[in-house]
């Protein structure tokens, strides 16, 4: 999912308009989502998924009788994990009505059962200890009070019951991963002629920082996308929004240099251009070479740099029994 800077993009000053903005993007984005962001469903997507819960949970993975995804979209997470067993019943919940459709869409194809709730997360719509596994992908940098978030979190968990998180922007990381959008936006025009695809407006910010070219309440749609991102964390912020709601065991680590570096020069890119013109042989590079990378951030940089520098933050715990 995307991210920008929450400082450098005008984000909505009120939670009210925070969800209003996240409703309409998602809702505009969610018949393309899976398209734009890579998000399979596949041998590819599972082992994606299971790699990034070896990361929090250890090996041999635990099995899980009830999950709960908070702003679950298309089902990346959830999707994946009924697949392999992870989990046994799951629902998922997100702000936008038509990312659940597009989820449902997603489990009939591949033949697993979900429920699908929408609801906010500083509300959930669950009775007190109901879930064994509480999980999110993406989606904690969208929520604008993250201590009434966590406080729901841990009330919908039984005793003993986990939370885990993957996929959220680090300061440091958020900050770093400007550069490559910067030069990617500077050299749009010559990729479109070589790529021979047409611009599309509201992507191309005319100035050096960044700024988008209208404030949100004049967009609509998927030209929304600036405006969605309201937190980017430091590893000590992120753990004590956890501990401050009373959970134990928390641990955060940062995943993906290499491959966001990558991953964001190209998906800015695609981003300026119509996508029914972009090549499928360009898709498969940006994909295949995303993936190749992500393999080299796991075997060589994650386990030697400090979570601070990577461009996403995970994060795990416990409710106390």
């Amino acid at each position: 999912m995307g991210h920008y800077t929450a400082a450098a993009m005008a984000a909505p000053s009120t939670a009210e308009a925070i969800r209003d903005v996240n409703t309409r993007y998602h809702d505009a984005a969610a018949e393309s989502y899976d398209t734009k962001w890579g998000v399979d469903f596949g041998a590819v997507g599972r082992k994606q998924v299971r790699g990034k819960l070896h990361k929090l949970l250890g090996t041999p993975l635990p099995r899980y009788g009830r999950s709960l995804e908070i702003g679950c979209g298309t089902g990346y997470f959830t999707l994946n994990m009924l697949q392999d067993g992870v989990v046994r019943d799951a629902v998922a919940t997100d702000i936008s009505p038509r990312m659940l459709d597009a989820l449902q869409a997603n489990a009939r194809r591949i033949g697993v059962v979900v429920e699908t709730v929408a609801c906010d997360a500083e509300q959930l719509a669950f009775d007190d200890d109901s879930f064994d596994l509480v999980l999110g992908h993406a989606v904690l940098h969208h929520i604008p009070h993250l201590d009434r978030a966590f406080s729901e979190l841990r009330r919908v968990l039984r005793p003993d019951g986990e939370f885990l998180f993957a996929g959220e922007p680090s300061q440091t990381g958020d900050r770093i991963a400007a550069y490559p959008k910067r030069a990617a936006l500077r050299t749009a025009p010559l990729w479109r002629r070589l790529m021979r695809a047409r611009p599309v407006d509201g992507y191309e910010y005319p100035d050096t920082q960044g700024q988008p070219p209208a404030q949100h309440d004049a967009l609509d749609g998927e030209s929304l996308e600036a405006f969605v991102d309201v937190h980017a964390f430091t590893p000590e912020q992120l753990g004590a929004w956890a501990r401050g709601a009373g959970f134990a065991d928390v641990r955060v680590r940062g995943e993906e240099l290499l491959a966001n570096w990558f991953g964001w020069v190209n998906r800015t890119l695609e981003a300026t251009a119509h996508p029914d013109d972009i090549p499928w042989l360009w898709r498969q590079y940006a994909f295949r070479g995303y993936l190749a990378l992500q393999r080299v951030d796991v075997a060589l940089l994650e386990g030697r740099l400090p979570a601070q520098v990577f461009y996403n933050l995970m994060i795990a715990g416990r409710k106390p029994g």
